[in-house]
């Protein structure tokens, strides 16, 4: 797993995301749900008729971080269209209440965002897509049958754009 960009162009700054180990307070602290492989495939294969956007990023990334803001812009401008969106942090379980969680609660994003803890990556990674490297950030919409795989961090505009693609 690591964090790779395809999109050089896109990677310049980190916008006003920053990541710092903070110290979680139980008053700070939100009920993280946290997956394996098994228990993250229902996430992956909803046939409900909504459109699906599955980003997979870590607090570690910079691409990651950088676009999480297009992810949450888009939330709030398509989350009443049908279309749902979750963050799926690939952050090491020991990073979860230092790192992780503050981060979510600071940004305060409202995507929902579950966290990915199984080690045998090279079993699940090809059964998100045969084509992932594995490289983060990585995204996946999809809506019943129809799906795309992008192993690539985005801008707003192509974001957009890729999603629109699912609401026509």
């Amino acid at each position: 797993m690591g964090c790779g960009n395809n999109n050089k162009k896109n990677n310049d700054s980190i916008q006003d995301m920053e990541v710092t180990e903070i110290q979680s307070s139980p008053e700070s602290d939100f009920n993280l749900e946290v997956y394996d492989f098994e228990g993250l495939k229902p996430f992956l294969n909803k046939e409900d008729g909504k459109i699906h956007v599955i980003n997979f990023w870590a607090t570690w990334c910079a691409p990651c971080v950088k676009e999480l803001p297009y992810f949450e812009k888009l939330k709030s401008e398509y989350g009443n269209k049908n279309v749902d969106f979750t963050l799926v942090s690939l952050d090491f379980p020991h990073m979860y209440d230092s790192k992780l969680k503050p981060f979510v609660l600071k940004q305060q994003l409202k995507s929902k965002v579950i966290a990915l803890d199984d080690v045998d990556s090279n079993s699940w990674i090809p059964q998100i897509d045969e084509s992932w490297s594995g490289s983060l950030p990585a995204t996946i919409i999809y809506k019943n049958g129809e799906r795309k795989f992008f192993e690539k961090s985005f801008t707003y505009e192509e974001l957009e754009h890729e999603l629109k693609q699912f609401l026509n």
